[in-house]
């Protein structure tokens, strides 16, 4: 069946894993593609397998994301660029190593990565996006943006940053024609682990989610115009108690005194 064209989708961090499965189920879905990430052959080799099996246009970027003269490419791409509709903010590094065995050079790399250039990227896509009415951002978080105590703190810190950030962009964009996503993957079976020093089969098999999966689980929440999506949360309502919770919280987040338990 002929998809209708969605316009242009670009996704960082596309040459493998969660990236490159976006790239995939999006060409289906009737998007062009810009892929961005380092590997330039790696990004040659999946525009090729997907325009053979889409027919889709691909082009290709390669750039690290975490050097901001490369990163000015792409940015330059977003602003330029008005068939881009679609912004997957992807690309990310993390670790399960505790902050105590973690190099700090590497905590800032994380950041640079996971934080700057995601910001970097978003602003660069949204005036555009405004402009024309129409655009959607989705950024990849994850589980530990709101279980911080999972994993490395610098890497939590980072990925409640991207959750945060989106739920003020939903909020500031609303009625502007531009959708807003964040995913929250859980464990998934990509080299993330491996990378790590954590092989992915010392993880108890009933926690990793193929990449596959999550990615189709994901796009199936876009679609519907959810603003966080956690594809292994089986009960939704458990999101939906923690986010009403929240919410009720905020009006009495800031008084003109302090509480009397303050007070000697």
């Amino acid at each position: 069946m002929t998809q209708t064209h969605q316009g242009t989708a670009l996704i960082t961090g596309a040459s493998s894993g969660i990236g490159a499965l976006y790239a995939e189920q999006l060409a289906q879905k009737g998007y062009d593609l810009i892929l961005v990430a380092r590997d330039r052959s790696r990004l040659n080799a999946l525009a090729t397998r997907i325009t053979t099996a889409s027919g889709r246009t691909v082009e290709v970027l390669d750039a690290d994301l975490a050097v901001a003269a490369q990163r000015a490419t792409v940015e330059a791409k977003l602003r330029d660029d008005a068939s881009i509709t679609l912004l997957v903010n992807n690309a990310g590094v993390g670790t399960h190593t505790p902050l105590l065995d973690s190099d700090v050079e590497r905590m800032e790399h994380m950041i640079e990565l996971n934080v700057t250039a995601l910001t970097r990227l978003s602003y660069a896509a949204i005036p555009g996006f405004v402009a024309r009415g129409k655009g959607g951002i989705i950024n990849i978080s994850s589980i530990v943006a709101i279980a911080p105590e999972v994993l490395n703190g610098v890497y939590g810190g980072s990925k409640a940053f991207v959750l945060a950030f989106s739920q003020s962009l939903h909020h500031e964009l609303a009625g502007k024609g531009v959708r807003v996503q964040a995913v929250l993957p859980g464990a998934t079976a990509t080299d993330f682990w491996a990378t790590g020093g954590l092989p992915i089969e010392h993880l108890p098999a009933d926690i990793v989610m193929r990449a596959e999966d999550l990615v189709r689980a994901a796009l199936v929440g876009f679609d519907r115009g959810e603003l966080v999506s956690i594809p292994s949360l089986q009960d939704v309502a458990h999101w939906d108690a923690y986010d009403s919770a929240r919410k009720a919280l905020a009006p009495h987040l800031s008084t003109n005194t302090p509480a009397a338990r303050y007070t000697a």
